[in-house]
C-alpha cells in the first residue's frame, strides 16, 4: 500500500475490511455489524490518510491518538489495524473468544495499541478531551482524533465535555460522530431525536461540518478543514448507512448486535466482494 493511498485505494481497503468484518462477528456468533459497517470507510480513511503511528511502535509517544468511543464497532478497528500491520489476519478469527485480545470491546489492558478501554457510551469523549489537554500542556504537536456514534450522544456526559472542551481551545481534537440513525431500540429520530445536531454543537462553540461519512473525498476535506481551526475544538457529523454494503443490513436496525449465520455471511460476502461500492 503506498504511504499515501488514492481514493480509490482507501476503497479497496475498505471492502477488504468489510468482509472481515462479517467473517469475524460470524464466527465469534456475536458483535456488531451494522455499526462496524457504517464506521469503516472513515477508519480507513483516518488511518491511512490523517493518523500518525508507527506500527512498530504502538506506544511511540508523538503519535495521533484515536478514541473509538462507540466501542461496540471494534471489529471495524481490528479489520484495520491488520492493515497497518499491527495485527495478524488470522487473530481476527479470535474475536470474542476467551483469552483474546480482540474482545467485543476495546480492552487497553490486554491490547495496548487501543488508548483507552471503551464501551460505556459516553464516555469516550471525556477520555479523549483528556488527552487532549494532555498534549497541549506538554506543547505537543498531536492530536486526538474520536469516533462517537450518533446514539451515544443521547448520554448526558457527552454533552459536558461538548461544554468544556471549547472553553480550553482544543484544536487538537477532532470529533467524528457515525451519525447512521440507528441504535440498539430503534431509529435514533425516534428514541431521542438529536437533530437539528449540527446546530446543537455551533451552539457549544465547536468547528462544525457535515458531511457523507461514505465519500472519502469528503473526509479528508473535512480533516483538512479541522487541522486549519485555531481556537477551538472540531466535530465532523458524517451521515452514513448502517450496514453500509450489505443490502439486507443496510438501514436495518435488527442488524445493530446480530452476528449473521455462515449462510447469511456468505451472503454478504459475496456482495461486499462482487464490486458494490464500500
Amino acid at each position: 500500500m503506498p504511504e499515501t493511498p488514492s481514493v480509490q485505494e482507501l476503497s479497496a481497503l475498505a471492502t477488504e475490511c468489510r468482509a472481515d468484518i462479517i467473517r469475524m462477528i460470524e464466527l465469534a456468533a456475536s458483535g456488531h455489524p451494522g455499526g462496524s459497517l457504517s464506521a469503516i470507510d472513515i477508519l480507513v480513511t483516518l488511518f491511512f490518510r490523517e493518523i500518525k503511528m508507527d506500527p512498530k511502535n504502538p506506544q511511540w509517544e508523538d503519535r495521533d491518538r484515536f478514541i473509538l468511543s462507540k466501542g461496540h464497532g471494534v471489529p471495524a478497528l481490528y479489520a484495520v489495524l491488520v492493515r497497518k500491520g499491527v495485527l495478524e489476519r488470522d487473530e481476527l478469527w479470535t474475536l470474542r473468544k476467551i483469552n483474546s485480545k480482540l474482545q467485543g470491546h476495546p480492552d487497553r489492558v490486554i491490547m495496548p495499541v487501543v488508548e483507552a478501554s471503551t464501551g460505556s457510551l459516553g464516555q469516550g469523549l471525556s477520555i479523549a478531551q483528556g488527552i487532549a489537554l494532555g498534549l497541549k500542556l506538554q506543547k505537543k504537536s498531536a492530536r486526538v482524533f474520536c469516533l462517537m456514534g450518533d446514539g451515544e450522544t443521547q448520554e448526558g456526559q457527552v454533552w459536558e465535555t461538548a461544554l468544556s472542551a471549547p472553553k480550553y481551545q482544543l484544536n487538537n481534537l477532532i470529533v467524528f460522530i457515525d451519525a447512521n440513525n440507528g441504535q440498539i431500540d430503534g431509529h435514533v429520530t425516534e428514541v431521542m431525536n438529536l437533530e437539528p445536531l449540527a446546530e446543537k454543537w455551533r451552539a457549544f462553540n465547536w468547528a462544525v461540518q457535515e458531511i457523507d461519512g461514505h465519500d472519502y473525498s469528503q473526509i479528508l476535506e473535512a480533516v483538512a478543514k479541522a487541522k486549519r481551526v485555531t481556537d477551538r475544538p472540531s466535530l465532523i457529523v458524517a451521515r452514513t448507512v448502517k450496514g453500509k454494503g450489505v443490502s439486507f443490513m443496510e438501514n436495518n436496525i435488527g442488524w445493530h448486535g446480530v452476528a449473521p449465520t455462515k449462510a447469511e455471511s456468505e451472503k454478504a460476502i459475496a456482495e461486499i466482494e462482487g464490486g458494490k461500492r464500500s
